[in-house]
């Protein structure tokens, strides 16, 4: 079971230069698009899934409660379908969550599942609530006026080595010069002291190096984020037993509203706040 970790014309997946000192909030459904309100009546609970490992997403605080942006994420839902009183989050090891959902023991798991043809064959998923970008980070003294593809030709550009970032950077960058690395702190240690030009990775695991005493406050995002789901799938989902149509629908309602509203983008910001988009 895995979990998600984070030609040219692919790249009109990019959203878009991240030129702005605030975070560009993600959406992820047409605003025209309307789905109806399930009805939940008869419906007696909603227990979501999770585990405690993978922060900021579900992990334990300093007081060992569960917590993180899944788990907020998961009372919002309930709250749009009036399911609070009846909601339940629990933490459970990840290899046992099929088996919990199968046996009864939950009816959603909401812990970064990844949608892969396998695992489709054994759960319905939601519509993707958030989607993990790939993002170029480079030292703030390099301005970037041409696109960043252009300025990295013949750069040297970190990457993890044998991940799929590595093979989108090989396979849509070809000018770059690849430089990989077996840890992350390597590579984000020769970035910051002017080793390479560049590294390319999981823009969100990026934002918080940036953010954090480790970057030094060297470096900043470059250019946008780039959309790969054939490198690096079609985002977080919600996944439920299959068949399981009228809380599949309901999921759906619920997240689209939670866009609508603005709740996601609270949740985004008090998890994301640098931002990874």
């Amino acid at each position: 079971m895995k979990r998600i970790v984070p030609a040219l014309a692919v790249l009109a997946a990019l959203l878009g230069p991240s030129v702005s000192a605030e975070p560009t909030i993600p959406y992820f459904w047409d605003s025209r698009e309307r789905l109806p309100k399930p009805e939940l009546s008869d419906f007696p609970r909603l227990r979501f899934l999770t585990t405690i490992d993978f922060p900021p997403f579900n992990f334990l605080d300093g007081s060992g409660r569960l917590t993180g942006f899944h788990v907020d994420l998961a009372r919002a839902i309930c709250a749009k379908i009036d399911l609070t009183d009846t909601c339940e989050i629990q933490a459970v090891p990840w290899e046992e969550l099929p088996q919990a959902l199968q046996a009864g023991d939950g009816e959603a798991i909401i812990a970064g599942l990844a949608m892969s043809a396998e695992s489709r064959q054994r759960f319905a998923f939601s519509r993707p609530y958030l989607q993990l970008p790939a993002r170029f980070v480079m030292a703030k003294g390099n301005a970037v006026e041409e696109p960043v593809y252009q300025k990295l030709v013949d750069r040297r550009v970190g990457v993890i080595d044998g991940s799929a970032h590595e093979r989108a950077l090989r396979d849509l960058f070809p000018g770059v010069r690849v430089v990989t690395y077996s840890r992350a702190e390597w590579m984000l240690g020769d970035l910051r002291e002017g080793k390479t030009d560049a590294v390319f990775g999981d823009g969100m695991r990026l934002s918080f190096w940036l953010a954090g005493t480790g970057s030094q406050a060297c470096c900043r995002f470059a250019g946008g984020p780039y959309l790969l789901p054939e490198y690096l799938g079609t985002g977080m989902a919600v996944a439920v037993d299959p068949g399981d149509d009228q809380l599949l629908a309901a999921i759906n309602y619920a997240l689209r509203e939670i866009e609508a509203d603005g709740t996601f983008a609270e949740l985004y910001l008090r998890y994301f706040p640098l931002g990874f988009f």
